[in-house]
């Protein structure tokens, strides 16, 4: 029904910024990471939104970018998982992240979010592993995620190893972002924990 809001941005808190267009303030839900790309209060602003349906309510929900309320609708489309668990999550991680996540199977990543249990984190990576595109990753990452889908190859193997000393498979992932896919395995994991170990 909305595809976006633009006006003067006139309340934040978190979770929530209020929107002034055309006299009326729209009242919009969203993840901690909308509110940190936002202006100071009154400055112009658009959120894209998502209009979500209850029998005893119509609540709203904005964003600063149209694939955060992507991610987001495809959370909520997660059995289990409802708005209030898909704006912890995007929160805690970027769409580009979550993607990432999803395609290496993380679901530790996941759980950092609030109200994110390991059972939910599976649900999300079952449900969104063939939805979730690649498209929109960063240069670089997608092919380290399409990789990772097939589970086979030297750069799922160096996902894994680095793993098992103590990263993420979503650091260790971003860790691999641009290297060729045909590279040795073990120059894949040098370059894995040098990046890694700047980053620390």
């Amino acid at each position: 029904m909305y595809y976006c809001v633009t006006g003067k941005l006139i309340h934040v808190e978190p979770y929530l910024a209020v929107v002034s267009c055309g006299g009326v303030g729209y009242k919009c839900m969203t993840t901690m990471t909308t509110l940190s790309c936002l202006p100071p209060a009154g400055g112009e602003v658009t959120l894209y939104t998502h209009l979500n349906v209850r029998e005893d309510a119509l609540d709203l929900y904005g964003f600063y970018t149209q694939a955060e309320r992507t991610a987001f609708q495809m959370l909520i489309g997660v059995s289990g998982v409802g708005p209030k668990s898909a704006l912890a999550v995007l929160s805690d991680m970027t769409p580009d992240q979550l993607s990432l996540a999803v395609a290496a199977g993380d679901a530790e990543s996941l759980r950092n979010a609030p109200g994110i249990g390991p059972k939910v984190a599976q649900r999300i990576i079952l449900e969104l592993k063939d939805k979730l595109g690649t498209d929109g990753l960063a240069e670089g990452m997608q092919e380290v995620a399409a990789q990772l889908r097939s589970e086979t190859t030297n750069m799922s193997e160096a996902v894994s190893a680095l793993c098992v000393l103590g990263y993420s498979q979503s650091e260790a992932a971003r860790a691999l972002a641009g290297m060729a896919a045909d590279t040795p395995v073990d120059e894949l994991i040098k370059h894995g924990l040098k990046a890694l170990s700047g980053g620390r």
